[in-house]
């Protein structure tokens, strides 16, 4: 099957338009059309619905669309592995939410870098859905996910529990002895989307059907600098924030009648992958579990 053909498919789905797509993939729009007419001859259905200027995916083009990304995510690992070996002594890839990315890996991966230079490694920041299938499929060696993935020759061990607490600027004194479920409407709250985690929704359901947050963002980190000097509130994993409540830029407002789950987290990977020896594997996941 022809990747080009592939990756132009991926493109389409994405933009949904032949003219755009032919211009970010510089090249003339009857190539895209052309490479999307030969894979849906190989394929043998219909891949692509059109409506007027625009194309959505047919239901065969959904379930294709999975299977292409994983295609073309496995030649570009092979690839990159075998371009590796004449400088490094492999390739390590990493699969991590951004959550569990910001909490624990960041500075373990940036020491790790330091003391193996002969080592290539590769951070891969996704969901944890498509996670597990990168490390299904030996796109990645580790994945760090939020989905527990019980399947036969798949690793899956827990990895650590994020307490979510609700923090806010050490000036925000109004509620520093606790506050209850029924004040919640009464703060400012900064709403981080825990992208595809159940905590995401646990938390907006603490709030009235269709509340409007003031401020919304799909990663925790990046929420912690809008708390800064402002009247904002937010949930968020207290190891993203020991560093700020230690040094007292922000506080914790303790949960009167009601608390958040903590958020949980796994290590998943293929026991049938031949790029790391066992030594390796249990020498990296104890130094990550440290």
């Amino acid at each position: 099957m022809n990747t080009e053909n592939l990756r132009t498919f991926i493109a389409l789905s994405k933009y949904k338009n032949f003219t755009k797509t032919a211009e970010l993939l510089f090249v003339a729009q009857s190539t895209v059309t052309n490479r999307i007419a030969e894979l849906e001859k190989e394929v043998g259905k219909k891949l692509f619905k059109r409506e007027r200027k625009n194309v959505k995916l047919t239901e065969e083009g959904k379930r294709f669309l999975d299977y292409a990304v994983r295609i073309t995510d496995l030649e570009k690992t092979a690839i990159d592995d075998i371009n590796t070996r004449d400088k490094y002594r492999f390739k390590l890839n990493i699969g991590s939410t951004n959550t569990i990315y910001d909490c624990h890996l960041k500075d373990k991966l940036n020491q790790f870098v330091k003391d193996n230079p002969d080592i290539a490694l590769k951070v891969v920041i996704s969901h944890s859905m498509s996670l597990n299938q990168m490390a299904v499929d030996g796109v990645v060696d580790f994945a760090f996910t939020c989905v527990q993935y019980n399947k036969a020759d798949v690793d899956c061990i827990p990895y650590c529990d994020d307490e979510m607490i609700l923090v806010t600027d050490k000036s925000n004194t109004k509620f520093s002895d606790g506050i209850k479920l029924s004040e919640l409407t009464k703060i400012n709250c900064l709403y981080c989307n825990f992208t595809l985690q159940g905590i995401s929704r646990y938390i907006k359901d603490l709030f009235p059907k269709n509340y409007r947050f003031s401020f919304e963002i799909d990663r925790s980190a990046n929420i912690i600098p809008y708390l800064y000097d402002s009247d904002g509130y937010s949930f968020l994993p207290k190891n993203l924030v020991t560093q700020d409540l230690n040094s007292g830029k922000l506080i914790e407002i303790p949960l009167i009648d009601f608390e958040i789950p903590s958020i949980k987290s796994f290590i998943v990977s293929s026991n049938k992958s031949n790029n790391l020896d066992k030594k390796f594997k249990e020498d990296f996941l104890k130094l990550m579990m440290n």
